[in-house]
Parts: structure tokens; C-alpha cells; sequence
């Protein structure tokens, strides 16, 4: 369990709770934090226990770098694998790839790397990570987008969702017009070929939850901004984003479905708050196709925000099927009513968007989380521990952040992708 010790700032009396996996490894380290940034970590275990690691560099100093690049709508992206052979002791760059919000899988004995450059792209690997096809195009239209979150596999298929965000004429930050979806191709199936997956039906937030219609929970929380505006708080539409696919196995669950045909969406929530998760869901029709919509609370309520520590930013979620066990991986926030001009100087965007403290819960029912440590904490705003994606090793949790230290440009833009091992991570169940 966690233990407690003194403040490493020396605070007068202080005390706090040891984060579970404050020690880490660096797996990328910017060679300008100026002007190149590491984002969208992704991690996979595979059966032999190497360890596979994704990311893609962002910034103005991409152009400048050697090795494939990508390009969506003008913006300069490329991605990086890495492998260990040690526990992540160590770490081997193998590859760059063109695209961006890659994130590792396994499916049928290969191993696969999906993401975007607008367009959905994939490639494969089937000597375990050290060498991959060119990238393949599985769209030809769209605008996509989708942060590394999970995989879920059930019913002999793999699933996982992709989000198109549909044409809109805004201005500000567009997750009012992201509809969330899931993908489904068979597991032992080329998963290269765009026929190998179905797609389900998309929903789009601004749709499904206008915000005219939320009142009495404080959402939205500041005054909805279409077009971004000089020198005040810039909070865009209601939106989600950034989505995991959950599935309720609790055949005690009121939102358990016993064919095993329906997959819920926990999304990042852009509520201007904190606290809650977007949920929808995807339900599987005897023809095939996949359909999206909001769930129902047994009152009959539409329900498309749950309690979620950490929901406001993206998060990952993982089933563990030893404990039966939904684990959480998001950040902590802890100052989110601050008046947003009154922040430290390091801090980035609204109040709510604090990115450098990494938290860890469990649940067995995806609803009622329990506190189960804080991972890792940056010493100040700017060097955050944030955007992190986890898979399970044996008995312990690996993670993969999007981290910075003093050097960073700012909290968001960060130098550093770090690893961290959370030790025996089903003992901290109580």
C-alpha cells in the first residue's frame, strides 16, 4: 500500500502520500523542447514479455528531423517505436512512421500499430516489432482524430475506436463535432485491409447533448465559446473525445447484456469541470452492423455523463480479468475552481486542464471508483505527467507518460516520454 513521507518541497509539517511509481525511465528525450514535443504514448506487452512502445513528435521542429513524416491539414507529425527486452530497464528505437496518435496492439500472433494522419493508418508487424509493413490507408475521407487508448477484445474480434471529427465552421477547439467510432474486424483477419473492419454508426456530441438542455449540475461550467477570443476564458462547446471501449462482464450490472452485443464508450468529458466521464454506447445488430447511442438509466433518463476522477482529461482504462477489476488511469486534478487569471503562470489553458499528477483507481463496475494511489507527480505545472496509456506485465502495471521537466515549453508541450512500473499494482485493492 501507499506510504507516507515528507514533502519533497519541505513543507513545514508536511506530509504526503508516496506516489506508487515516482522513479522512471526515459524512454524519448527532445533534442529541441523548443520547438519539438513528445505526445501520444502507447504501450503493449507481448506474449514473451517485450515490451512495445509508441509515440509521435509535434512541434515547428518536426520539418527538420530526419525519417518519415506525416502531414494533416499543414500540421508535421512523426511517429516512433520502441522496444525492450528488460522490464523497460532499457529501450531500442526500431522504427518512424508517418502518422500520429498511434497506439500498439496484438490480434491473431501479429502485431499491429494503428493511428492517423487525417486518415486512418495501420501497419503490421510479424517479428515481434523489429521490422513493419509500409503504412496502409484504411479511409479515404474524414477527419480523424483519437488519442491512444484501449483495445478491447471479446467474441473472437478486436474493437476499438477511431473518432471522425465531421466538417464544422468553429474556430475554437471542435470536440462538439467528434463522433466516437468503435471498429471491429476479426481477430485471425489481415487486419491491413480496409475490409477486414466495420465501422458502427457515428454520434456527434453537439447532437446528442446539446447543451441548452443541461442544467442543475453545472455543465457547461463557462460560457460556450464557438470562435476562440483574445484575452478571455476560450471554453469551446460541450464535447467528448479521447474514448475507451468498456465492457460490463457483471451479469449483476442493470447495463450488463448477456449475448455480450453491446460495448460502452468512456470518453474524455470537455465539460469546462471535472469529475465526469461521456458515456455512450454500441450496440451490435444480428446483421453485423453497429449501432451508436446514449445509454439509459433504469428511470429511463438519458445518461451521457458518469462520475469519473480524472474524466475532464484523456484517460485510460484497463480490464484486468484476475481481479475483475476496471483500473483507471487519469489525472488528478486539485484546484479546478481557481479562477482561471489568478493560476500559476505555469499552468495550461482552463482550470480544469491540470496535467502534471498521475492518478490510479479501481472499480468493479466502472461507476464507483476507488482511490488506489497517485502514480507519479511532476515537481511544477510545466513538467506534467499526463496523457498516459498502461498495460498489465505479470503482476505489474506498466505506464507510459507524456511527461516534461524544467526544460519543457509548457505543460501541454512536453520533452520527455517516461516509463513507469507499478509494482504488484492488485495489492493496492482494499
Amino acid at each position: 500500500m501507499n506510504e507516507v513521507m515528507k514533502n519533497r518541497g519541505g513543507d513545514a509539517g508536511g506530509n504526503r502520500i508516496r506516489p506508487l511509481a515516482d522513479e522512471y525511465v526515459v524512454l524519448f528525450e527532445s533534442p529541441d523542447p523548443q520547438s519539438v514535443y513528445g505526445y501520444s504514448p502507447g504501450i503493449v506487452v507481448l506474449p514473451d514479455g517485450r515490451l512495445i512502445a509508441t509515440m509521435d513528435l509535434g512541434g515547428k521542429g518536426v520539418k527538420e528531423l530526419e525519417g518519415p513524416k506525416g502531414s494533416r491539414r499543414g500540421y508535421i507529425t512523426q511517429g516512433k517505436i520502441f522496444l525492450s527486452d528488460d522490464k523497460g530497464r532499457t529501450w531500442r528505437h526500431v522504427h518512424d512512421f508517418p502518422f500520429m496518435h498511434a497506439r500498439p496492439f496484438v490480434a491473431g500472433g501479429s502485431l499491429y500499430v494503428i493511428g492517423q494522419c487525417e486518415n486512418i493508418q495501420i501497419m503490421r508487424s510479424d517479428d515481434k516489432g523489429e521490422s513493419w509493413t509500409a503504412p496502409v490507408r484504411l479511409t479515404d475521407s474524414g477527419n480523424w482524430h483519437q488519442a491512444p487508448c484501449n483495445v478491447h477484445e471479446a467474441n473472437g474480434n478486436v474493437y476499438l475506436v477511431m473518432e471522425n471529427i465531421r466538417e464544422h465552421e468553429l474556430t475554437n477547439w471542435p470536440v462538439s463535432q467528434i463522433e466516437p467510432i468503435l471498429m471491429r474486424a476479426k481477430t485471425d483477419a489481415d487486419l491491413t485491409l480496409a475490409e477486414s473492419w466495420t465501422f458502427a454508426s457515428g454520434l456527434v456530441a453537439e447532437e446528442a447533448i446539446p447543451s441548452g438542455r443541461l442544467d442543475y449540475f453545472g455543465v457547461p461550467f463557462f460560457t460556450e465559446q464557438r470562435a476562440a477570443k483574445p484575452n478571455q476564458v476560450n471554453s469551446a462547446l460541450v464535447g467528448w473525445l479521447e474514448t475507451n471501449v468498456v465492457q460490463i462482464t457483471d451479469p449483476d450490472h442493470y447495463w450488463h447484456d448477456p449475448s455480450g452485443r453491446t460495448f460502452h464508450l468512456w470518453m474524455r468529458a470537455h465539460t469546462g469541470g471535472t469529475g465526469y466521464a461521456a458515456i455512450a454506447k454500441v450496440v451490435e445488430r444480428e446483421d453485423g452492423r453497429m449501432e451508436t447511442m446514449l445509454e439509459r438509466t433504469p428511470s429511463g433518463k438519458t445518461a451521457a455523463f458518469l462520475p469519473c476522477p480524472g474524466g475532464q482529461m484523456k484517460f485510460h482504462i484497463l480490464y484486468d480479468a484476475i481481479t475483475k477489476m476496471y483500473w483507471l488511469l487519469s489525472s488528478q486534478a486539485t484546484d479546478s475552481m481557481t479562477r482561471a487569471d489568478r493560476l500559476p503562470a505555469e499552468r495550461f489553458d482552463l482550470p480544469n486542464n491540470e496535467r502534471h499528477r498521475l492518478q490510479l483507481h479501481f472499480s468493479k463496475n466502472c461507476v464507483d471508483w476507488c482511490f488506489a494511489g497517485l502514480v507519479t507527480a511532476g515537481d511544477s505545472p510545466r513538467q506534467s505527467r499526463h496523457y498516459a496509456s498502461m498495460a498489465i506485465d505479470g503482476d505489474d502495471l506498466c505506464v507510459l507518460s507524456r511527461s516534461g521537466d524544467a526544460r519543457a515549453k509548457d505543460a501541454h508541450n512536453g520533452n520527455l516520454i517516461t516509463f513507469h512500473r507499478v509494482a504488484r499494482f492488485r495489492e493496492l485493492i482494499y
